[in-house]
Parts: C-alpha cells; sequence; structure tokens
C-alpha cells in the first residue's frame, strides 16, 4: 500500500506526466459524459478508454471504450452492487454496449452533432421492472457546443428513447448539461435529466428529474478523478442530500 501511494504522489507531482487530460484548460481529450448524460465527444481513433463508476451499496461499475474511427467509437461495461463491502454481490443480468457516431464535427456557428446507442444504466439493477435505477439511454442524439469563457465552457444537450420499458413508461426523455474549467486541470460540471421516461406507478421517479453536479480533476498521464452529487432533486424516496460517487477515467493513445 506504501508503494502504491508513493506512485502516485510520484505521478501528481511530476508535471512531465500531464499529456493526456480530459478536464480543465488544458484538456485535449474531449469528454465523452457530463456525468450520466452523454456528450457529441469521441475518443480519438487508436484511442482507448476505462472508467470505473463507485457508487451506494458498494457498487462498482467498469467500461471499456475505444476509438476504432474518426467518427466513430465503441464499448462494453459491466458492474453490479456489493461488490465493495461484504454484502450479496448482486450483477446486472447482461453486459451493457455503447456505440456512438458523430455525424457533424463543431464549427464556429454549428454544434458537433452524434448519434448513439447506450444499454448500461446507472446504479443498481430493479430485477422487478428489468430496468436500472437510473435507466440506459438506449437510443439518443446528442450535440455539444464549446465557447470560451474565463477558460473553456461547453455545453450539451439531448433526446433518447431507453429500451428499459418494462415499467409502463415508454416516453423518450430530454436531458442537458454544461461544464466549466476552472484551472488548468479541473472542471465542474452540471446536468439534468428531465425523467420523462421515470414516472408512473411502477416507475423510480417522483416526477422531478434528476439533477446531478460533479467535479472532474484531470491529474496526468491520462486519469481523471471525480466526485459526484447525484440526484439534488431527490427524484427518489431513497435520497438524503445526494447520490454520492467516485469516478475514475483512463484514456491512452496507442
Amino acid at each position: 500500500m506504501k508503494k502504491v501511494i508513493t506512485i502516485m504522489l510520484v505521478m501528481l507531482l511530476n508535471s512531465s506526466l500531464f499529456g493526456q487530460i480530459s478536464a480543465g484548460d488544458n484538456a485535449n481529450v474531449e469528454p465523452r459524459w457530463v456525468i450520466d448524460t452523454p456528450t457529441a465527444g469521441l475518443l480519438k481513433r487508436g484511442s482507448f478508454g476505462m472508467d470505473i463508476d463507485m457508487f451506494q451499496q458498494g457498487g462498482l461499475m467498469i467500461a471499456l471504450s475505444a476509438g476504432a474511427l474518426d467518427r466513430l467509437n465503441f464499448g462494453i461495461s459491466y458492474g453490479g452492487t456489493g461488490i465493495i463491502g461484504s454484502d450479496q454481490v448482486n450483477w446486472q443480468r447482461l453486459p451493457g454496449v455503447m456505440i456512438k457516431f458523430r455525424l457533424f464535427d463543431e464549427t464556429v456557428a454549428m454544434p458537433a452533432i452524434a448519434l448513439g446507442f447506450d444499454s448500461q444504466g446507472k446504479e443498481s439493477y430493479i430485477d422487478s421492472t428489468n430496468r436500472f435505477t437510473i435507466k440506459s439511454r438506449g437510443i439518443y442524439a446528442v450535440a455539444s457546443k464549446n465557447y470560451s469563457l474565463f477558460g473553456n465552457l461547453s455545453l450539451h444537450g439531448g433526446v433518447n428513447l431507453s429500451m428499459e420499458r418494462d415499467d409502463g413508461n415508454k416516453n423518450p426523455d430530454v436531458f442537458v448539461g454544461a461544464e466549466k474549467s476552472f484551472g488548468s486541470d479541473i472542471s465542474f460540471l452540471c446536468e439534468y435529466d428531465f425523467g420523462f421516461n421515470d414516472t408512473g406507478a411502477r416507475a423510480v421517479g417522483k416526477g422531478k428529474g434528476y439533477l446531478n453536479a460533479g467535479i472532474r480533476w484531470s491529474w496526468g498521464n491520462g486519469f481523471t478523478l471525480g466526485f459526484d452529487l447525484k440526484n439534488l432533486a431527490k427524484n427518489q424516496d431513497i435520497v438524503t442530500i445526494g447520490n454520492r460517487t467516485l469516478k475514475v477515467e483512463y484514456v491512452r493513445t496507442l
């Protein structure tokens, strides 16, 4: 453990390792998500990414993604609850799959626009209604635009149609998000999922939508650490202040 901590400190203090970063003014890796909602960002061709989400009930989800072509990313993910701690492990039924294709690159006047499919939901899986606590995006379209405003400001918005419909709600959904850099390697994030597909007698949501906020810190060599407060609007009965989650992102170009 001491050796691991020493290596991490050396990486943090060694500025020569600050090559690939995805947060802050010096970011050179496009963000692919705000927090739970997608962006039009992609991994570069020949790049791969690993994302680790740690959430309540000892939950852990790992996703692997790759930049297959200049405009095409694909990935696979898997996770469950009870992985961290002493509770019984409850794995999700099937791995999640993701594919994203960017139709248009960003220009001065127009945002980047991407189409995608993502079957990986967030947090625990609910067997009785065959859905995740936060439904997967399913089929989606998203637009992203970047601005220079005391650093970097990026705005995102899109629509999606989840395939998780056994709770009786088949409505499409709408989401928006923003990222603002503060300094060379820190960004603050905020997103709102309107939750139109998560209302009704068998749904988890209470009609308030999902408001999430977070921070990302790029600390070099392709690593980014994140801390999120999710469901600040208390759209679920189980929430007090908010779901506190951690995220680790690693991106590398071959």
